[in-house]
This record gives C-alpha cells, sequence and structure tokens, in this order.
C-alpha cells in the first residue's frame, strides 16, 4: 500500500453506503470508525464553541487562563488535541486504504472527477457519501450570465427625513445584527447544523428509498453566486402516464428532499425534481432570498437544459415557506404549466411579529423587509398561469389565531390573487363573500354554492367568452355590467377552483391524491 494511497484517504470523503448491498450501511473498520469519531467531534465541539465563543472567553478570562501560567497550559491542552487529530487522521487513512470497498469507492471518485460520463456517472452513483466530494454535474458559472434571469429587489422602507432615519438607525442595526446572526436561521431552522446531525439517519434512509425503490439520481447542481445544490430525479417518462409532467419540489423551511414533499408527486405518478435549499442537507450557502432565488433559477434551467424538459412540461410544488422560492420561480418562468401552494402564506412579516414579543415588533418588522422580504403573494399576483391553494384546516404554523381557520395566510393569500386577477368581479360584498366561504368547513361549502346558484358550467361559458372577445391577459376586466347575484355566483366559483381544503395539520404529508393540477380556463 502506497504512502500516497493512505494519504489521499485520510482526507476523502466519508463513505455512507453501498446501494444494492445486502448491509444498511457500509461499515467501517475499526481503525476508521475511531479516527472519523475523535475528527467528527471535535467539529462538533468546534462549532459549538465558535457560537459559544464569547461566554468561553469570559470563563477563561475569569479562570486566569490568560495569564502567562494559564496561556502555557491552554498551549499543552491545544497541542495534546493536535497530536490526537494527527493520529486520528492516520488511523482512518490506515482503514481506508486497506478496505477493499473504499478502494473501489475512492477509484470510481477519481474516474468520475477526471470526466463525467454516463459510466463513470454509474459507478459512482452507486455509492452515498459526503456531498461535498459530489461531481458538479450543471454549473451556471461556466454559461452566458446575460440568461441569468435578475434578481428581485426588496421593497425599499418608506422614504423618510434625516430625523426619522437617525431615529430609526439603531433599530436598522439592531435588525441587521438579529438577521445575520440568528434570525435567518429561526425563518429556515432546516439550515441549523444541530438539525442535519439529528436527521441523519432519516436523510440516508429517503435518499436510499430515491435511489433504489424509484431508480432516482442524484445531482450537484452551481448557481451563480456558487453555492452546490443538492438535488433528486425520479424519471417517469418512461413508465406513466403522467411523467411526461416533471414537478419541482419547494420544501419548506425545516424540510429536505428527502424526507419532504417529492413522494407526493412521484406516487402520483410524475416525474420529480426535489432540490434542498441553501445550507440544507448537501446544498451550500445560507437561505437569504437572494440565494434562494439564484437556486430555484439554477433548478429550473437544470431542468430544461439538462433534463430536457419543456418549460409548459413543469408543475411548480410547494410547501409553507418553499412558496418563496415557487412563486419567484412562477414569476420569472410565466410559461410553466402550473403553480401548486401546499400550506403557504401571503407574507412572513404577519407570522414572525405574532410569534414574538410585542415591544421588538418593529425590530423584527424592520429586519425582515430589508433582509428577508418573503412576500410571496407579492411575486404571486405577477404569474399569469393556472394556480392550485391546498389549505389545512387544522394548520397550526401559519394561523395568527390557534384553531381560527379565518385567520390563515392562506386565505389573504387567495383573497390578493383573485382580487388582482378579477378586480370587477370581487368588490367589498364579494370579499366579505368570499370571508365567509373562508370560513366554512368542506362540508357546508357546497350548501353556500347550491344558494348562490353556482354552475359551473356557465361560468366556464362565461369565461371563455370573455377572454375569446377580448383576451386572458389578467386582470380581466369581466364583471363590469354584472349585478351583484352573477359577481357573487362568480366569486363563489373562482374561490371553489383556486382552493381546496385538506383536512390536516401542517406537517402532514399530502396524499397522492390530493395532488392535482390546478383548474385552467380552456
Amino acid at each position: 500500500m502506497s504512502l500516497s494511497t493512505i494519504w489521499k484517504c485520510m482526507f476523502s470523503p466519508r463513505l455512507i453506503k453501498v446501494y444494492g448491498t445486502t448491509s444498511n450501511l457500509y461499515q467501517p473498520s475499526k481503525y476508521e470508525k475511531w479516527g472519523d469519531q475523535f475528527i467528527s467531534s471535535l467539529c462538533i465541539i468546534w462549532k459549538l464553541g465558535l457560537y459559544t465563543s464569547p461566554f468561553i472567553a469570559g470563563i477563561l478570562y475569569h479562570k486566569d487562563y490568560f495569564t502567562p501560567e494559564g496561556l502555557l497550559s491552554l498551549t499543552k491542552f491545544v497541542t495534546s488535541i493536535g497530536v490526537i487529530l494527527v493520529i486520528s487522521y492516520i488511523s482512518r487513512g490506515l482503514g481506508r486504504a486497506f478496505d477493499d470497498t473504499y478502494k473501489n469507492f475512492i477509484k470510481a471518485l477519481d474516474e468520475v472527477n477526471q470526466k463525467i460520463t454516463p459510466l463513470t456517472k454509474q459507478n459512482i452513483s452507486c455509492y452515498d457519501f459526503e456531498f461535498h466530494a459530489w461531481p458538479v454535474e450543471y454549473d451556471l458559472q461556466k454559461f452566458d450570465r446575460s440568461n441569468k434571469v435578475s434578481a428581485a429587489t426588496f421593497n425599499p422602507m418608506p422614504h423618510r427625513n434625516l430625523l426619522d432615519n437617525l431615529l430609526q438607525l439603531p433599530f436598522r442595526v439592531a435588525a441587521a445584527v438579529a438577521i445575520h446572526t440568528f434570525g435567518i436561521r429561526l425563518i429556515y431552522p432546516g439550515s441549523l447544523g444541530i438539525l442535519k446531525m439529528v436527521l441523519d439517519k432519516n436523510l440516508i434512509q429517503g435518499r436510499t428509498r430515491y435511489v433504489e425503490y424509484f431508480r432516482g439520481e442524484r445531482f450537484k447542481i452551481r448557481t451563480y453566486d456558487g453555492n452546490d445544490l443538492d438535488t433528486m430525479f425520479v424519471d417517469k417518462r418512461m413508465s406513466s402516464p403522467n411523467g411526461n409532467t416533471l414537478v419541482i419540489c419547494c420544501e419548506g423551511n425545516a424540510g429536505f428532499y428527502e424526507i419532504g414533499i417529492m413522494g407526493t408527486p412521484l406516487e402520483a405518478g410524475f416525474s420529480a425534481l426535489g432540490w434542498n435549499h441553501p445550507g440544507f442537507g448537501g446544498s451550500t450557502g445560507t437561505p437569504y432570498p437572494p440565494q434562494e432565488q439564484n437556486a430555484i433559477d439554477g433548478v429550473m434551467q437544470f431542468a430544461v437544459n439538462k433534463l430536457g424538459f419543456r418549460m409548459e412540461n413543469i408543475i411548480i410544488f410547494a410547501w409553507s415557506i418553499g412558496g418563496y422560492s415557487a412563486t419567484w420561480a412562477a414569476m420569472n418562468y410565466p410559461e410553466i404549466k402550473g403553480l401548486v401552494l401546499d400550506a403557504t402564506f401571503d407574507d412572513i412579516v404577519p407570522l414572525a411579529v405574532n410569534q414574538m414579543p410585542t415591544v421588538i415588533g418593529p425590530i423584527v418588522d424592520i429586519a425582515i423587509r430589508e433582509h428577508a422580504n418573503l412576500n410571496v403573494a407579492e411575486q404571486l399576483v405577477e404569474y399569469p398561469g393556472p394556480v392550485l391553494l391546498i389549505r389545512r384546516t387544522a394548520d397550526e404554523i401559519i394561523c395568527t389565531k390557534e384553531g381560527d381557520i379565518t385567520s390563515n395566510r392562506g386565505n389573504f393569500l387567495l383573497k390578493k390573487l383573485l382580487w388582482n386577477r378579477y378586480p370587477l368581479i370581487f368588490g367589498a360584498s364579494q370579499m366579505d363573500l368570499l370571508e365567509e366561504f373562508l370560513s366554512l368547513p368542506s362540508t357546508k361549502k357546497d350548501a353556500l354554492l347550491r344558494i348562490h346558484e353556482v354552475n359551473d358550467s356557465e361560468c366556464v361559458a362565461s369565461l371563455q367568452s370573455y377572454i375569446s372577445e377580448y383576451s386572458k391577459t389578467f386582470p380581466l376586466k369581466i364583471g363590469e355590467e354584472y349585478g351583484t347575484p352573477e359577481k357573487n355566483r362568480m366569486a363563489i366559483f373562482l374561490a371553489n377552483k383556486h382552493l381546496k381544503d385538506f383536512k390536516s395539520s401542517h406537517c402532514t404529508m399530502l396524499p397522492p391524491e390530493m395532488f392535482q393540477l390546478p383548474w385552467e380556463i380552456n
């Protein structure tokens, strides 16, 4: 065994699983296992130390470790840890270098890094390993940036005079510090390393299910801003009538494609492409809005240019906070087949302010508006295509009042969408009627439809007649000549076509029979 092989094995990625084998996970030798455990433990301690460094520094100071004698003790301690770390790397390298399974893996990794071909990709796809070492198969940085969709800009803060700006300065500084330290991780807890550690086995099992059962293929996409995205693609074009339609799945704030919503469209027979937010799973970065926009932009271009799907055969399916990236993509790629938003809110500010003490409400508002402006409704109304909203009737996350379905922020998303698309239909009385509709359980909605004599065929015919005479461009001016009964009838019809209720809490997996194509005026 050459020293170069041992040296390479010391720093090569951790092998997790060999697909298709009877054993559940790769079983390292005791030398590799011991070395890995110490290195991993030290990495965890180091990360925790960075987060708690001010407290640790204070303790060391009070214990006189910053005196000459104390520094000498610290130096001896650090040196001892360093020696053990070196031994751990050597132990890990030796253990891997004499393991045939690991040597075969390194050989496959070297070959695919030299050149990605169907054969080398097939060979490396037999292994699950640390994603940082996975080869990049679609790099947007190599393409002409003139094709890049421009990132959306945040809403500017209201114009203020000099005195107001000075008074706001402490709040804006506090907001910036908060969002860039812990705030973004409160909004996207899936980016926390501790959560990834807790869910590690579940994520491995999820990837295994997609690869072995669904014949999924893992890809790494490099975005325009240099982040690497961990993605999974399952191709059903040759095995299912729905397979020619690709469903791109956008997960929630603690969701990963391995254990998230991707299973729903797959069980329904669609091809599916799942991806992890920046900082989630194997993806790099932090889920600030510009990075989210670059991520979904890269996924869309990958789906069309690499996987070969036509834009009009792509549906974007989002759950919860995933609605932000989904509506951004729909706004910038209006040719897509449709948009399905499950348990999605209109704007994150009301939800964030509702969860925080009243005294810091202004800071929360500034932090989000200036640094994490996840205004889903603002983007959704710019998308002209078919939309389906799925509302959880027992949603405990996006309701601002516990147990009150009328406070579900998905209601506000629907109201903003319909009002922007059909402004002459939704006057004040129709918005009140819509409120009533949204407050009713599914069993009582049918009664309201009967009371207002809603006839689907007649409503569709009216819409088709208007479109044939004028256009399908939103906002539609239909309804100008309608009386109140006709407006009421059309308002309830449109609400019923754009919203489906699901008797469930926020985090329950959507069953495949609930997944359907959005309604469209033909």
